[in-house]
């Protein structure tokens, strides 16, 4: 008897890590995958730029300091060999200096009436503009994807497959560069 209780406690505890396990693969890679359309949208938002700035340097005929930086910045974050880790800095570079760019680009339609009436340029201004917006949904996708695993891995009784089995908490939530808190301030 004591045998079939023994047998059916392991089967029941069998069947929870075997469905505990499941989940927290699936849980894993929603966490992967989200990460991965936050940098499909960042990706989106960097090949529209150089559309943006050449538009603009053909209308004002000036060189902005900004649009430079962010084409660096762009450079890095498109290298085939960059690391994670680089292209989140990449991106975080592009984070700060795009107010600043808005604010520049904004700034020059006033200033060039010509600008304001060229249809690519407004349409490239919507573009992103979209592109911030869906960037704004894919984080918060994320950071949500994150709390659910992180939740998961660290609830009991799942806490213990997950130890058993090796899944650790995942990366920290989306954070904002430091500079990005401060109000950006253009001067020409």
């Amino acid at each position: 008897m004591a045998g079939v209780i023994l047998g059916a406690v392991i089967l029941i505890f069998g069947g929870y890590s075997v469905s505990t396990y499941n989940s927290l693969v699936a849980k894993r890679e929603n966490v992967r995958s989200r990460w991965s359309q936050v940098e499909n949208q960042m990706q989106r938002r960097a090949d529209l730029i150089p559309n943006l700035v050449n538009t603009v340097r053909g209308i004002t005929r000036q060189e902005l300091e900004v649009f430079t930086r962010i084409a660096e910045a762009r450079a890095k974050l498109l290298k085939p060999d960059a690391t994670p880790q680089e292209r989140v800095q990449a991106n975080a570079q592009i984070e700060t200096l795009w107010p600043q760019l808005r604010v520049q680009v904004l700034s020059l339609a006033e200033q060039y009436p010509e600008l304001r009436s060229n249809e690519t340029f407004q349409r490239l201004m919507d573009e992103l503009a979209g592109s911030e917006n869906r960037i704004a949904v894919a984080r918060r996708d994320y950071i949500q994807a994150v709390q659910e695993y992180n939740i998961a891995t660290s609830r009991f009784p799942s806490v213990l497959v997950a130890r058993l089995f090796g899944f650790e908490r995942a990366e920290d939530y989306f954070k904002a560069a430091p500079e990005a808190t401060r109000v950006p301030q253009v001067q020409f």
